[in-house]
Parts: C-alpha cells; structure tokens; sequence
C-alpha cells in the first residue's frame, strides 16, 4: 500500500464503533479487529511505539488493503467480530483450530416427539444444544449411557402411537415404544426431559423424580414399574459416583486454562454443575505465537461462548481478559441472567484453575508427540525448508548440534538427528569435549564436528575428494534402514542445523571444508532470538514464515539439541561436583572415591549412609568413614 493512499485510507475511517478488515494484495483477509472508536484504532496499527510487537511489524508488511464496517455499539461490533472471523480464519488473528469437527447432542425439543442425535453445527430451530464435544467417540459413549438409562427414539417412522408392531429396540428395553401407544406423548416428553437435565448435570433431581415415581408405582402394586425405576436409580447413582465433586459452590461453573508452547496453545474447559466436574473438554488454538496470555484468553472465550450451546452464572479464568465489561454484556444476553468473569487469586477455586492448567498442559503434550509423527504436517515442514533453505532435496535427515557449558566447565556437545520430521533417537551422540581450554564455543563445535565426521569419512584430506563423489549415495534419504551403532556414523546428513549465527556457522564451515564436505552437506546455524537462518554466501538472514511448519520443524530440532547437550551437561557437572567435594576430604584419595560413588552412587546417599555402612565400602577404615561423615 503506498504512502499517500494509506493516508487517504486512514482519514476517511469514522470515529465509530465497529470491525475492521486488513487484507494482503489478493485481497484476502488477514486479520479482522473491533474497536469502540474505528479510526484511533486503526491508526494505532502506524505508530512508531506499534514497531515493538512482533506480530504488528508482519501484519503491516502484507497489509495492502482496509475496509470497515460499522456498528450500532461496541456490543455489536464484538458479535461480528466472532462472526468474521469464523467465516475468514484470517491467520493473524488467534483462532479456534478446525471447529467445524467438534460434534453437538441436539434434542429436536420443538418436535412433538423428540429425537436425538449427533449434529457438527447449532441452528436457530428451537431445539436444545448439549457441547461441543472434541471427540466423536465421547459423545457416543454419552448417548449410549443415555440410552440404557433413558430409553429414546433413534427410528425416523412417524410416530402415530397406532403402530402393529414394535422394532426390535423396544423388546430390549432400548425405546419405550411410543409408536405402538406403549407411552404418551406426555410421558414419553418427560423422558426427553430427563435427559436433558442429565446433560446439564441435574442428576439428584432426577433421582428424586424417580424415587417418587418409584414409591408411586408400588404402592399402585405396579411392580414392574417400580422394578425399571428402581434400576434407572442404581444406573444414575453409579454415574453419580464417578462425577468428582470438585467445589463447594452450588452454582454453574465453567473453568478455563490454557498452556503453549512453540506456536502451539491448548485449552482446557472443566464443565461443572452443582459442585461436580460432569466433563471436560480440549480445544486448540492457532495463530498463539506472538500473543499474551490475556490476548489468548480473550480471544478463546469470544470464539467459545459465541458457539456453546450452555453459559454458567460463573466463568473462572486463568488470567484477566480484555473487554471484560462487554463480554460480560453479550454473555448475559446469551444466558438470560448475569455471568461473573472471575480470576481466582486463592483458595478452592484458584486450585480448580491450576488443575485445568495442568491439563492443558498435559494435553498439549501428547498432541505435540501424535504431531510430530504426523507425516502430513513432516512433509509441508521438508517442503518448505527446501525452498527456502535452496536445497536440491527435501532434507530428510537433518542434523543438529548444540554446545552446553558454563565459563568452559563440564564441557559437552549433542548431535540429534531427525529422519523425515521425526526424531530418530537410536541416531542421538553425546560429546564430552577433550581439547578446548576455557569458555570457547567455536571451538567446541569444531570439535564435536570433527570427531562426527571423521567417523564418516576419515581422518585424512585424500577422504575428502571421495566423499565429494560419494556423498548422495551415502545421503539418508537414500540410507533410511536400521543401522548398527558404528554404521549410524556413516550416513551423511542431507541437513546439518548448527546452534547460533554467523561464528558458529562460518567455524562449522571450516570443518566441512576439511573434511571436502562443504558441496555435498548444506549447513545453517539457527538463532534463538529472532529464529533467523544464516546460510553460507547469503548476506541476510532467512526468516521462515511465521506459524509455518518449516519453521516450527527447526525449533523442535534445535530446542531437542539443547535439551540433549543439557542434560548430559548437568552430568558431567554434577559428578564433578561430588568428586570436587570427596577430594576435600583428608585420607580420600581416588580408589576410595571411586569406591564410594561405586557403592552409594551420588553425594547424598554418601552423606545418608551410617558409620557402619561407610566402613563396609572395600577400602574404607574407622578412620576414614570418620573423615566422611566430619566433612559432609
């Protein structure tokens, strides 16, 4: 967009309520907004103190277009909102992930005799809503307890009540077989009714309709009836017993958590009615990466809400939300009574919040593992860093090394290796490093180079040439089978990822060019700070889109490398600790050390052990054990 028609653009916005629309030069819409005054809004986009958010400097550099619509009121322009958004998923804004799948129990209630099923969308048709759901299989399960509890219509026939003969379902106690007259209308009604307070958690109410009923029939002498009452009641109270009964309060509480990580959020809902935590569902988020906590949140209760087919009296957060005010607003007209937007600070429901938390992040957790072999999303990774890194391959195996130290102490170096997307942790090397005196990271990555590569081509420059000619054929896509431990070392990576910018890259260079690899294994370093790839003969560095999958693909490899290189880092550091502080010790010296930690295995179980136990250690004296136990 040009200079002069942005400020021709900008001018002509109102000072109104309303939402506004940025699109890109396709005219696809990227991001959709809301404001109390459109113009200030809008203009805020532009202001040099806007350059500190990540997310503005990106959606300023594909913005080529503005619309805008105005609205009676803000509450108003927050319904749009919802609505644009969900009709545009623009990729800016933070956005409930695929929410056409989650599945609805609708109860057809406007029809004489209800049925119930499973629908994906809630229409304006009278009936009543239970959901959403995140799995398909929940709410079969759900309907199938329903069903043997509260037996209902499946059928499509018309139900006249004049019918000869019953289907099968009703022989087993699956229908109560109002097509035969078996039940009215009023009574089959009131069985629909059930129902639906059993889905809003109203199960002791029920049990007491039912006792009643029961206590009704028998003294009728009806004891059939009474008998199917009775085992309606044992049925619910075994349900009952396996609600956990999570708070004090009598009142309808949703409780709303959410944990993230490289992009990814994941939100948890725990659904409870009169004190009891009746279910529990998770949601994921896309668009999260450059978002706050209180953006996040904000943004899941307006998408949520706009679609919940239920609102409680009282909604726990996990941070404050923006809006707050207004969103109260629109869910009190979506309830019929006033919401409570609380973040609990102490107490029992501070703990409900923690615990939803640590849900969340559970659930994120084992998303990202079935992620991760997700070969769909391994693939558009590959592609993408193919294109973007100039490669002559999708890299399928891709090599990453990390340095741990601290001021050039307990020194170590990780090699982790992903094979088509996909850790492959049988290919995983630790270093120990030998040859580097004091804190010199360069130098450290030279080393764990040198002695991976040396493995794979020899020692000597004549290799070099060879390798050269040869190192397609040993290229891993091409040597993708089981290895042993020694014949791992002779794949050659089709990717090798080093962990820092341009001294780390040019000083793993060096090595390549020892080894005449430079031509045949393409390598990049990967900076934290602002995820920037630098690649040899490129003056600038490579920024992958963000939210691509390339781009997450490099985090998850560099972030795996860290953790390898720390872990064994905290190791080596820890022994060395523990051997520091027995070499203190007057009359240990290094066979009774090694004894020691031989026999109690870390510091503090030498620290545990008894005078006796001490002095069972081959080598150890009375006197010995007394100078242990003195120093520690």
């Amino acid at each position: 967009m040009g200079h002069s028609q942005l400020k021709e653009q900008l001018s002509s916005i109102p000072a109104k309520p309303g939402v506004y629309l940025m699109k890109d030069v396709n005219g696809k819409v990227i991001y959709v907004g809301k404001a109390v005054n459109l113009r200030n809004r809008v203009r805020s986009y532009f202001h040099t103190s806007a350059n500190r958010f990540p997310k503005t400097r990106h959606l300023r550099q594909d913005l080529a277009d503005l619309d805008f619509i105005v609205t009676a009121s803000e509450l108003e322009a927050l319904i749009l909102e919802c609505n644009l958004i969900k009709k545009y998923q623009p990729r800016y804004n933070i956005r409930l992930k695929d929410d056409k799948r989650y599945p609805y129990i609708k109860i057809t209630w406007q029809e004489p005799y209800p049925r119930i099923y499973t629908v994906r969308r809630m229409q304006n048709d009278a009936a009543k809503y239970y959901g959403p759901f995140t799995a398909t299989w929940a709410v079969s399960q759900t309907l199938d307890l329903l069903r043997k509890i509260f037996p209902y219509l499946t059928c499509k026939r018309e139900i006249t009540g004049h019918d000869k003969r019953a289907c099968l379902y009703y022989h087993i106690s699956r229908c109560p077989g109002p097509c035969i007259g078996a039940v009215s209308q009023e009574e089959y009604r009131a069985l629909v009714s059930q129902i639906c307070r059993f889905l809003e958690g109203k199960s002791e109410e029920i049990i007491d309709d039912l006792r009643t009923q029961m206590a009704a029939a028998s003294e009728r002498l009806e004891f059939e009836r009474a008998a199917s009452l009775r085992d309606q009641i044992v049925a619910l109270e075994r349900v009952i017993e396996r609600q956990r009964v999570v708070s004090s309060a009598v009142s309808d509480e949703d409780v709303i958590a959410f944990a993230r990580q490289d992009g990814d959020a994941c939100v948890q809902v725990f659904f409870i009615r009169r004190g009891k935590l009746i279910g529990r569902e998770y949601f994921v988020l896309e668009g999260t990466a450059d978002e706050d906590a209180r953006q996040i949140m904000t943004s899941f209760v307006k998408q949520f809400y706009d679609k919940a087919a239920y609102v409680p009296s009282e909604i726990l957060l996990q941070s404050d939300i923006d809006e707050a005010m207004i969103i109260q607003s629109w869910l009190r007209s979506k309830r019929g009574t006033r919401v409570a937007l609380k973040v609990p600070r102490r107490g029992q429901k501070k703990e409900l919040v923690q615990m939803a938390a640590e849900n969340a992040a559970e659930t994120l957790a084992h998303l990202r593992a079935q992620w991760l072999l997700d070969e769909g999303k391994s693939v558009e990774a590959l592609a993408e860093l193919q294109e973007h890194l100039e490669l002559a391959q999708p890299p399928a195996r891709i090599e990453c090394y990390d340095i741990s130290n601290i001021q050039g102490k307990a020194a170590t170096g990780s090699m982790v290796v992903f094979a088509k997307g996909v850790p492959r942790k049988s290919d995983y090397r630790r270093f120990k490093i030998r040859t580097v005196e004091g804190a010199d990271d360069y130098a450290m990555m030279q080393e764990v180079l040198r002695r991976r590569f040396r493995k794979a081509v020899g020692n000597t420059r004549e290799m070099g040439e060879l390798a050269k000619d040869t190192a397609v054929r040993l290229s891993a896509s091409r040597l993708n089978s089981t290895k042993s431990h020694d014949e791992a070392w002779t794949i050659l990576p089709d990717l090798v990822v080093v962990d820092g910018g341009k001294g780390q890259l040019n000083a793993a260079l060096e090595v390549m060019d020892e080894y005449g690899l430079r031509e045949a294994v393409p390598v990049v370093g990967l900076a934290k700070e602002r995820e920037e790839i630098f690649a040899p003969d490129r003056p600038e560095p490579i920024l992958l889109p963000r939210g691509s999958q390339g781009l997450f693909l490099m985090q998850r490899i560099r972030d795996e490398a860290h953790r390898f290189a720390l872990q064994y880092h905290r190791r080596l550091r820890e022994k060395q600790t523990l051997t520091s502080t027995l070499e203190d010790i007057p009359g240990i010296g290094p066979k009774r050390r090694q004894a020691l930690l031989k026999h109690f295995g870390s510091l503090e179980g030498i620290r545990q052990a008894t005078m006796e136990e001490l002095m069972a250690v081959p080598g150890m004296t009375r006197r010995a054990a007394e100078q242990v136990k003195e120093h520690l």
